[in-house]
């Protein structure tokens, strides 16, 4: 068992606030607090006070009367709660209730802490997306824990008000049971088949063997019943088209360049093993707890890692779309935004950075060619069917200049991936996309006008419409499938380390993706 010291113990997560937009008050916090029972052991303000040395544990005592809270039931209904954490992969974090040499004081204050950090994970995450990466403003959830936690012991619902505190959606429940499964037991590692070259179809290779081995295991090619006629080697080393078709089949789920061809990045997905698969999983639960649990009914969610787009109504997912985002060094920041207005026929202003690097030597036949002009110490492409932005942008209101848009280059939706932009967001189909919103938001009359004037148009929207650039390199999909997926930004390692998941492998899995542009 993990040991964590009374001062560790008293350190409390974010644990204040007001419920945000479209979260829900929870109803322990809802409640008016029970009358202070009377107990056999009563303790003086003082002690507690001593101990108690956070706002919020002062707080804490303060709604609960200056009372020892842990009642052996309370105390019991902790206990089974931090046992069941592997249930949220929180288990290799250090959640841990022993408290040697403490007065009575100190035990009852250290256990509050424990329950108000154990919560504080499991209803907006053990860690914060904020620290982690350099740029992250998407809604979190915001509870009052302390004052929900005091209702829980005087009431004697500890256990079931931790209980609720993750999500419950079909999506995590799948993760979770998945990785108690994974996890019950020690996790076992395949011997790691080496990138020795590549390996291309009709060719033949040693490695072969091991590669069915864990093509099967992962259930890309059946299970081996029984051989009518002993193989030779030069059987089991040839490239084959059973084993083509379960390659590109592997290469299509974890969006890899469809071709067949066993390379460095093929190889890394077909040595991941138990272990690698514990950790994703446990990386996508926590990224599903900094999330709101009740996201806006209509919104515009993009998934980054996996380049998809998903308009919802209702809460309702009513259309799906290929889309293009930042390469790496590129990176298409985890925002929160709104769509504003639809532009028509837009010009775009070229961001001084590719000035001075991509088109700091062309000539005046490349500008002329793309009908690029300088204006005012600015160089702008003009409105037409060759614009970078394509016919269509959707302005959005973050600082970053993060928008949707359309684009003249569309042969990348056709990639398995695509992340290779300078970090906006290309949509596939951007004209039908920015029509359906119109319909929706009715300015379809005044989009159609705006399409129609040839030169650039603003069409602005009677409600703006939420977007959120999310990033979930593991999801669930609408079969209850789970689909894992590269991490394309080498962001799940800050996530990883921090619920304890350290770089114990011998190689990170992290595939190199291509990083030109279009």
């Amino acid at each position: 068992m993990i040991k964590l010291p009374i001062a560790g113990l008293l350190f409390c997560c974010f644990i204040g606030g007001t419920a945000s937009a479209g979260e829900p008050v929870a109803d322990l916090a809802a409640q008016a607090l029970p009358p202070v029972p009377q107990r056999p052991l009563v303790l003086m303000k003082d002690d507690l006070a001593e101990a108690a040395v956070t706002p919020d544990l002062h707080r804490f005592y303060g709604l609960i009367g200056w009372q020892l809270a842990w009642s052996p039931q309370n105390k019991a209904a902790l206990a089974e709660a931090l046992q069941e954490r592997r249930r949220h992969g929180l288990d290799r974090m250090p959640f841990d209730m022993s408290l040697e040499d403490a007065t009575p004081a100190q035990r009852d204050v250290g256990l509050t802490a424990l329950a108000l950090s154990y919560a504080a994970a499991l209803s907006r995450g053990a860690t914060d997306p904020a620290e982690l990466y350099d740029v992250y403003t998407i809604d979190r959830p915001q509870r009052d824990l302390v004052q929900e936690l005091a209702v829980a012991v005087r009431t004697g619902r500890v256990g079931s008000w931790l209980d609720g505190l993750a999500p419950h959606t079909a999506a995590y429940e799948r993760l979770s049971r998945t990785y108690v499964e994974l996890t019950d037991g020690p996790l076992p590692e395949r011997d790691k088949i080496q990138a020795d070259g590549l390996i291309k179809p009709d060719e033949t290779d040693p490695r072969l063997p091991a590669i069915r081995d864990a093509l099967r295991d992962m259930g890309y090619l059946p299970a081996v019943q029984f051989r009518q006629v002993a193989a030779t080697d030069e059987d089991e080393d040839a490239y084959g088209p059973d084993d083509l078709q379960a390659i590109k089949r592997l290469q299509a789920d974890y969006r890899l360049k469809i071709d067949g061809v066993v390379g460095p990045d093929t190889l890394a997905v077909i040595n991941m093993g138990p272990q690698e698969k514990a950790r994703m999983l446990a990386v996508a639960m926590e990224r599903l707890r900094w999330l709101v649990r009740r996201p806006p009914p209509v919104r515009i969610d993009v998934n980054t890692a996996t380049a998809e787009l998903v308009y919802y109504v209702d809460d309702r997912p009513v259309d799906h779309r290929k889309v293009v985002v930042g390469r790496p060094g590129k990176e298409t920041p985890q925002l929160e935004t709104e769509v504003f207005r639809l532009v028509a026929n837009p010009t775009w202003t070229v961001p001084p950075s590719i000035v001075r690097t991509e088109m700091a030597s062309r000539g005046p036949e490349y500008f002329q060619a793309r009908n690029l002009r300088w204006r005012g110490g600015r160089l702008v492409q003009q409105a037409g069917p060759g614009n970078a932005l394509g016919l269509v942008k959707l302005d959005m209101t973050d600082r970053h200049q993060i928008y949707l848009h359309d684009t003249p280059s569309k042969r990348l939706f056709g990639e398995n991936q695509r992340q290779r932009s300078h970090g906006c967001v290309r949509v596939q189909g951007a004209l039908g996309f920015a029509s359906l919103l119109a319909r929706d938001e009715g300015v379809e009359q005044d989009w159609s006008q705006a399409r129609a004037s040839g030169p650039q148009s603003f069409v602005d929207l009677p409600s703006r419409i939420p977007v959120r650039l999310i990033y979930h390199d593991v999801v669930v999909d609408g079969q209850g499938a789970i689909r894992y997926g590269i991490d394309p930004y080498g962001w799940d390692e800050p996530v990883a380390r921090a619920l304890g998941f350290g770089k114990d492998r011998e190689d990170e899995f992290h595939v190199q993706l291509a990083t030109g542009d279009d």
